[in-house]
């Protein structure tokens, strides 16, 4: 429904209105309001927030449409504004267009022409509201979604790969908060949340100035994806500075966070995974690479970045290395060779 503010001081037109767009609001397309002058008006504006119009007369006693107009600026910035005015005064038409009016009518009212004036500034007011809730979802959407995928979502690909997948040659790191899971235990939602939002907060800013991509939060893990030209150097380089900057934090509630990190790098399928029934996809990495990953993360102790023997031969000499040695990971028939990157 449109809510529309009339601000007249003729009687009669009130009743002229209600005739002329009985059927309209019958129907409840269209709800009118009205005021005697613009005092009156803005006292209706505070009283109904969700008007979408208003049809003002210049010429009215105690406040008039020019002064109305220039409040409505104002107070309601994005509200449309159609003026009444005599015949022939386009000194005032022409200082109301000045001063922000959508549109104007003469008097005497051609009621044929003020039904297609109200129609388009609906259809004004329509495609207005439909940009700003764009706007919003799209900021909405920035704070979710990153914005090498945002910006993936624009490009002419998007619809047809989709459902398309490809093989990749990246690194994949998993980074978990040591620890925080007990301190979810006893702080209250809002302080848990507050907490992971500043360490998750960190770890991005680190990883996307290695031009890492955030893939998913996992609770109080961060799933990272590298590609491109020495990803895995990139990804290393990243994760030592995760782990410096969050040791470096000050101890919040009793708690000094701490990170344990898993690195692993190769081939991985990139792709849509999901359920298309439910038109719920995540572009997501996936495989052994990635499984790997996350074990050697769960394999890692307190402050440790973790890699297994492939990916130290791949840069041995560009990083300072501790073997650790032989260990079981979960559903792996062999045990694998791990070191701890230093620095």
């Amino acid at each position: 429904m449109t809510k529309i503010l009339v601000a007249d001081d003729e009687a009669d037109l009130e009743t002229l209105i209600r005739q002329k767009f009985r059927q309209k609001i019958r129907e409840q397309e269209y709800e009118f309001i009205f005021a005697e002058n613009g005092r009156d008006a803005l006292e209706k504006l505070l009283l109904h927030a969700d008007i979408d119009i208003v049809l003002s007369d210049i010429n009215m006693p105690e406040m008039d449409g020019l002064t109305l107009l220039s409040k409505i600026g104002e107070l309601h910035p994005l509200l449309k504004t159609v003026m009444v005015s005599a015949y022939g005064d386009m000194e005032n038409i022409r200082t109301a267009m000045n001063s922000g009016a959508f549109d104007f009518i003469t008097k005497p009212v051609n009621f044929d022409d003020l039904e297609l004036t109200i129609a388009k500034t609906i259809k004004q007011v329509l495609q207005l509201k439909n940009t700003l809730k764009a706007i919003k979802e799209n900021n909405i959407l920035k704070m979710y979604v990153d914005q090498n995928v945002l910006s993936f979502m624009e490009s002419r690909e998007y619809e047809s790969s989709l459902t398309a997948n490809e093989t990749i040659d990246a690194t994949v790191v998993f980074i978990d908060i040591c620890g925080f899971t007990s301190i979810s235990e006893k702080e209250s939602p809002d302080t848990v949340v507050k907490l992971l939002n500043d360490y998750f907060d960190v770890m991005v800013k680190e990883i996307s100035a290695q031009n890492g991509i955030i893939d998913k939060f996992i609770g109080d893990c961060v799933m990272a994806v590298f590609k491109g030209d020495y990803h895995l150097d990139r990804a290393i380089d990243a994760s030592i500075a995760i782990r410096n900057s969050i040791n470096n934090l000050p101890t919040e509630n009793g708690f000094s966070p701490n990170v344990s990190i898993g690195i692993n790098s190769g081939e991985m399928i990139s792709g849509n995974i999901g359920s298309a029934t439910l038109k719920r996809l995540d572009f997501t990495v996936i495989g052994d690479t990635v499984n790997t990953a996350q074990r050697l993360q769960s394999a890692a102790s307190i402050g440790q970045i973790i890699i297994n023997e492939t990916c130290y031969e791949k840069v041995k000499t560009s990083f300072k290395f501790e073997k650790i040695g032989a260990i079981s990971l979960k559903n792996k028939t062999e045990k694998i060779v791990i070191y701890e990157v230093i620095s």
